[in-house]
């Protein structure tokens, strides 16, 4: 889960947060390689530490030192190369679809309300992301708003393996089990939509009473 919410700083980092740039790097907001960092960094940067602070307590105590991961097979440059280009068409498709819901997207998600939004996007869970961040995100919306909206991703995406790349390829080498991911990712992945949500709000206050 802290994978999760750190890929998200940078285009780089995950397909989600390369469609967000790419889709608001035109007018109004002009997004560049930093702007997700700069927008996102207070409310990812605690996740992680909390994260960390979680497993720390109730994990740390119970891996012993000798315990670690062991590559399940080589990679060779070909499949290097072919998985990069893999992502590349999946990255490339989504902008497509985003291109696609446009007219629906700037005709009623740029009216509905922050909380609607970051609620909304609890599916995320279950559908990757980068999906619905292709879907959703419009340049017409105000940055508070697409801070809600990620923000709202990024948590849900981290309860069940669908929910964003990180969760499947961590899933995959672990070997976790859906049900294993979801006792723990689903109630903790509530907690802290409850606790994000509840932030957001008072710093959408704090910023309408001190612009």
């Amino acid at each position: 889960m802290a994978l999760g919410r750190g890929a998200a700083l940078t285009p780089i980092g995950e397909p989600l947060s390369t469609i967000a740039t790419a889709k608001l790097s035109g007018p109004p907001h002009y997004a560049g390689f930093f702007s997700l960092a700069r927008l996102l960094w207070p409310w990812r940067v605690a996740g992680i530490v909390l994260l960390g602070l979680l497993v720390a307590v109730f994990v740390g105590r119970r891996v012993r030192v000798e315990e670690g991961l062991v590559e399940d097979a080589p990679e060779s440059y070909p499949d290097i190369t072919i998985r990069a280009a893999k992502v590349y068409i999946f990255v490339a498709a989504l902008l497509l679809l985003g291109h696609g819901f446009a007219p629906l997207v700037d005709r009623y998600l740029v009216r509905m309300p922050e909380a609607g939004l970051y609620w909304v996007n609890m599916i995320s869970a279950v559908l990757d992301n980068a999906t619905l961040a292709s879907a959703e995100i419009s340049p017409l919306m105000s940055l508070a708003k697409i801070k809600f909206l990620l923000i709202g991703l990024l948590v849900s995406g981290g309860m069940l393996i669908p929910g964003n790349i990180p969760n499947i390829i961590c899933a995959g080498k672990l070997g976790i089990t859906s049900r294993e991911w979801a006792a723990i990712g689903v109630p903790l992945g509530l907690v802290l939509m409850l606790v994000y949500f509840v932030f957001l709000k008072i710093a959408a206050g704090s910023a309408g009473l001190f612009p």
